[in-house]
């Protein structure tokens, strides 16, 4: 009893660190676009810098329903394992961009950028294949219920510690960003990745886990309906991929607002500008830890329609604010500068992008509340679906960007207003389940 007492507690703290693996790969692809952006062959492209973080969440379009069916077909830690090898091999990919093709070029850019990209998206596969395991996993683990529902809680915990440590320890490794910046500056960041899913790797291996069906496959079942056939499911699987733009596309494009010097950008210190950008734009994430843990607090009294109305209105005010205030206007904002925390000069709009933080934090729980309310039978294909609509978190930061590039950073975030638009009209009214002839049971 002991023993498998204490092999549970290593598979939880396993979950656990695969739950902060997540944010962690997924979070590189912005301020490693800072360096990709500044190389010559990019000519300050924001687009372009924004492709890593395409490629990564391009992945879940693809791997969206298979993870699902992986699950049934392999069962939970067969399904984590591979996700774990997936994810060692898109982050050794990335880092044999710093060696493989490098000074060579392809189509007009860097040979070595395309392999990045190809790292990128195989970690995107990881990571879409992790999503759909760890949080079943530890629920799995922890016995269901309230136990089980803690063990969630820690692990997006550390999800958002690590989602908001990532960009500043990626800044403050880049530093100043250079013409001869490259991505080996980041070679620390990668190097603990790989050693993580290694370890993990290891450890799960020998870990002795039951599925909760006790080993007995799901049989398919061929049902007359499907959640596309549920207006509110079809407005709100619209809503998450545009949610999902929304969250990585705000603070990935303030890290390139901050970061850049070209005049179009804040006009911070060249020297520090890159570390800076990474620790604001990590703040953001912290933001999402605290909205989080709010929302934990008050979920239980205030209804997804409701919290999904406000920080949809709010979230569109702080957007607007920062488009509106001259950057002249500023307010400091405390960032570690390398060897210690000090108070630095940001524009006051930067603050409001961060404090979007904690709207967007609540968003995905509330719409898929309100999508699946109603769905019955047809839920878990509708999780399915959802995941495949992640992809939105590639999508929406590209067009923002490429607009930011022929236009300016304020006026690429009405793409961003526009998306909290869709989810205040969501809340308020797309919501509304007016397909309740369907039968669920």
């Amino acid at each position: 009893m002991t023993t498998k007492k204490q092999g549970n507690v290593i598979a939880i703290t396993t979950m656990i660190f695969l739950f902060a693996m997540i944010s962690f790969v997924t979070n590189l692809a912005a301020p490693i676009g800072v360096i990709w952006k500044n190389q010559p062959a990019f000519e300050g492209s924001n687009f372009l810098g924004m492709l890593g973080n395409m490629m990564n969440f391009l992945a879940y379009l693809f791997m969206g329903i298979p993870a699902g069916k992986l699950l049934t077909n392999i069962g939970y830690k067969k399904t984590a394992l591979a996700a774990i090898a997936v994810g060692f091999l898109g982050v050794l990919i990335q880092f044999l961009s710093g060696i493989v093709g490098v000074g060579s070029e392809l189509f007009g850019l860097p040979t070595n950028f395309y392999v990045y990209l190809l790292g990128a998206f195989i970690a995107g596969f990881s990571v879409c294949m992790l999503n759909t395991v760890v949080n079943p996993m530890l629920n799995l683990l922890g016995g269901g219920g309230k136990k089980g529902n803690q063990l969630l809680q820690t692990g997006a915990t550390f999800n958002s510690l690590s989602a908001t440590l990532t960009p500043m320890f990626v800044g403050a490794l880049i530093g100043q960003v250079t013409v001869n910046t490259a991505i080996t500056d980041v070679n620390p960041v990668l190097y603990i990745a790989l050693a993580v899913f290694a370890a993990a790797f290891i450890i799960l291996a020998f870990i002795p886990i039951k599925d909760p069906d006790d080993g007995n496959k799901a049989t398919s079942l061929n049902f007359k309906h499907s959640p596309w056939n549920f207006r509110h499911f079809v407005l709100g699987a619209i809503g998450i991929f545009i949610y999902v733009g929304i969250e990585i596309g705000i603070p990935g494009t303030l890290n390139f607002f901050l970061a850049d010097n070209s005049g179009k950008g804040a006009g911070l210190d060249p020297v520090t500008a890159a570390g800076i950008a990474g620790f604001v734009a990590g703040t953001y994430w912290f933001m999402m830890l605290i909205g989080r843990f709010l929302g934990s607090v008050v979920g239980n009294k205030i209804s997804s329609k409701a919290m999904l109305t406000a920080v949809s209105t709010i979230g569109i005010l702080f957007v607007l604010l920062f488009v509106f205030l001259p950057t002249s206007i500023q307010t400091s904002m405390p960032v570690f500068t390398g060897a210690s925390f000090s108070m630095v000069q940001v524009p006051l709009g930067a603050l409001f992008l961060v404090l979007c933080g904690l709207c967007t934090s609540i968003m995905w729980g509330g719409i898929f509340n309100l999508a699946t309310e109603g769905l019955g039978k047809y839920t878990a294909a509708g999780s399915g679906i959802f995941m495949m609509m992640v992809v939105g978190g590639g999508i929406i930061p590209l067009i923002q960007n490429k607009i930011a590039d022929i236009t300016t950073y304020q006026i690429s975030y009405f793409v961003i207003i526009a998306g909290l638009a869709y989810l205040l009209y969501y809340a308020l009214i797309g919501c509304k389940n007016v397909n309740k002839n369907i039968p669920v049971d």
